[in-house]
């Protein structure tokens, strides 16, 4: 349930100025307004299940969005019954709508959205309805562009180096052909987002998130309801630490998804046990901003 200075489940990732929402709770377009954030650049909303602590506030942010000027389409991802979910709202809100909504039901595990440099992919999780995680990932970058070795090969600066920053070949005015390779270093990981949350703690799930610069996590329960966790189908803050640790590569783990049990001040001991297994552990709270930098 939502808590006056906690609201429900949704994660807001912006990548080169597009926005991407990993659930929609009740009041995310609340959230939006107080971060002064343009909604209508939102591209797609990925929905991990159909309970309403993750879906309720779709209704609100689709009329919100037809208030400003809109021309591209919004993409709405997620398991079985989205489709409906969102159909009947349209239909008994009689809603204006004033953009394109493609709503897309996960059918199997994969990719199931690709943009310009990354791709997100989807995997099942375990809870009481068909549930999701997903991964936003980029592709490799280029290797850094030394100059240097540009002048050194008589290449003047301008389209020329461009065009080897780019991945193509060149000619040079004496006819010598120049390779990308010959002005650029080695390939460069780009960046990668993980999200996850109503599960038990699967194994497999660490070699979905391996590589995560943030691991963004539910952490329910304290250890001590480890019992009552599993009858739910989640999982305790030390097992998504868990997790993270017995993956590879992770930089940062932020604890989501809090049982509406714990006050504030009972949520330093989720964060304890966590760090106990994953010390780069914090958890997240309403509008909290993590920056994800590029590896140079």
């Amino acid at each position: 349930m939502p808590l006056p200075n906690r609201h429900l489940t949704s994660v807001l990732l912006r990548r080169e100025g597009e926005l991407f929402l990993f659930d929609c709770g009740e009041g995310t377009q609340v959230s939006l307004r107080r971060l002064n954030l343009r909604w209508k650049k939102i591209s797609v909303i990925f929905i991990s299940h159909m309970h309403a602590d993750h879906v309720t506030g779709i209704p609100g942010l689709l009329m919100l969005s037809s208030q400003v000027d809109r021309d591209d389409p919004l993409y709405i991802i997620g398991p079985p019954k989205i489709a409906e979910y969102v159909e009947s709202n349209r239909r008994v809100l009689d809603m204006y709508i004033n953009y394109e909504i493609i709503v897309q039901e996960i059918t199997s595990p994969g990719i199931v959205y690709k943009g310009d440099g990354f791709h997100v992919r989807c995997f099942p999780l375990s809870h009481t309805k068909p549930c999701y995680g997903y991964t936003l990932e980029e592709d490799m970058r280029p290797g850094e562009f030394h100059p240097q070795k540009a002048q050194a090969l008589n290449i003047p600066m301008g389209k020329l180096w461009g065009k080897l920053q780019k991945g193509e070949s060149i000619m040079t005015e004496d006819g010598k052909e120049v390779q990308p390779d010959d002005v650029m270093g080695s390939a460069r990981q780009g960046r990668k987002f993980s999200f996850v949350t109503d599960s038990l703690a699967l194994q497999e799930i660490s070699t979905h998130v391996i590589g995560s610069d943030l691991f963004i996590c539910e952490g329910m329960f304290s250890q001590d309801l480890a019992e009552d966790a599993h009858s739910k189908k989640h999982m305790t803050a030390a097992e998504a630490a868990g997790i993270a640790a017995s993956s590879q590569g992770i930089k940062k783990l932020a604890l989501i998804h809090y049982s509406p049990r714990y006050i504030e001040y009972e949520l330093k001991q989720l964060l304890k046990e966590a760090q106990e297994i994953f010390p780069e552990t914090v958890l997240t709270r309403d509008r909290m901003i993590f920056p994800i930098e590029f590896h140079d």
